[in-house]
């Protein structure tokens, strides 16, 4: 192997490890590196892009789809930039990285891909107007945010579909300042939960057109976690009423998780609700990669009349990537109906 590339791997696979300790080197300090601000309001569609002064920031996309014969799909497309220092920087100088994660997830399989890339050679990056997220061969590009053409490939699966959002950009927290913990990390945070999807998958058995729904969400920050967190739970639920909910349960190796929510309205109104608001039970474990991951969950929140249980198509929907974790598409029954994601990080 070349010893520049190699020289690279290296520096990249310690950089997103050493971010992801527990997925909380994202709790240690950020000194140095730009804080988000409680008044700031998002700039669109300036916000689309990258901002290399703040340490970590994610293009998160999520969609639960159908063949035509009925059957289910899931894929995650996922664009991730670190920092080792505020601002992009020139070529080989740039301090920031990159590293892109492709999955489709079956009732029976679940295919995964990645790719690491150097920030200032142009091998990955983003430009906000129009619209252009890339690593390597992977794209979600478009003429905007709300119309975009995604696409992936990995050793066994790809994918080639398009995105078009039929209701507003949302964000969470208050005004899009997401509070993490009781000590008051917080990130930038907003999502695009209104798109619909029609495209291919290409998978071992051939190719598939599929249609549904996509989720995208967008989030930057410097330590988005405190110290004590050791990962999360993530949900994002599209229920059968036009009704969403994104809720994620910060756990704590001390303390109880810290959970929030915003629940969106049918036309995009977010409503976002405090910790405590929304819980998760974990009710059912399965046995992913070595380790016990909840699968099956009880989610309530009293006041939106919502007690459903939520599992997993493929239970074992594991991210065996440089920084592994669990992600795939789930259901939910109970008082509210639907489809949606879950993601699941630092359990060891």
């Amino acid at each position: 192997m070349n010893a520049r590339p190699f020289f690279l791997l290296l520096v990249l696979l310690w950089a997103f490890q050493a971010a992801g300790q527990g997925f909380s080197g994202l709790g240690t300090s950020a000194e140095g590196f730009a804080l988000p601000d409680p008044d700031y309001r998002f700039d669109f569609p300036t916000d689309h892009g990258a901002h290399p002064d703040f340490r970590i920031e994610w293009w998160y996309v999520t969609a639960n789809m159908t063949g035509a014969d009925g059957r289910p799909y899931g894929l995650q497309w996922t664009l991730f930039r670190t920092a080792l220092a505020p601002g992009a920087g020139n070529g080989w100088q740039s301090p920031q990285l990159w590293m892109g994660h492709a999955a489709v997830t079956t009732p029976d399989a679940h295919h995964v891909a990645e790719r690491l890339a150097r920030g200032g050679i142009g091998q990955a990056g983003v430009t906000a107007d129009p619209f252009e997220a890339w690593i390597d061969e992977w794209r979600m590009a478009g003429p905007s945010v709300g119309d975009v053409r995604l696409t992936a490939q990995g050793r066994d699966f790809g994918y080639d579909v398009r995105l078009i959002a039929d209701g507003p950009l949302v964000p969470q927290g208050v005004g899009g300042y997401s509070v993490k913990s009781d000590e008051g990390q917080a990130s930038h945070y907003y999502s695009q939960p209104h798109y619909r999807l029609a495209g291919t998958l290409n998978l071992p058995e051939g190719a598939v057109e599929v249609t549904g729904t996509a989720w995208l969400d967008r989030e930057w920050s410097s330590q988005p976690l405190s110290a004590d967190q050791t990962g999360w739970d993530w949900f994002s639920l599209h229920f059968e009423g036009g009704d969403k909910l994104m809720g994620y349960r910060l756990r704590d190796a001390t303390d109880a998780p810290y959970m929030v929510a915003t629940w969106i309205a049918p036309d995009g109104t977010p409503t976002p609700y405090a910790a405590g608001a929304l819980q998760a039970i974990p009710m059912q474990a399965a046995r992913v990669a070595g380790r016990d991951i909840p699968v099956r969950w009880r989610l309530t929140m009293p006041t939106r009349g919502l007690d459903i249980e939520v599992a997993a198509i493929n239970p074992q929907s594991w991210m065996d990537t440089s920084v592994a974790y669990w992600e795939g598409p789930v259901t939910a029954q109970g008082t509210h109906r639907g489809v949606g994601y879950l993601e699941m990080t630092g359990y060891e």
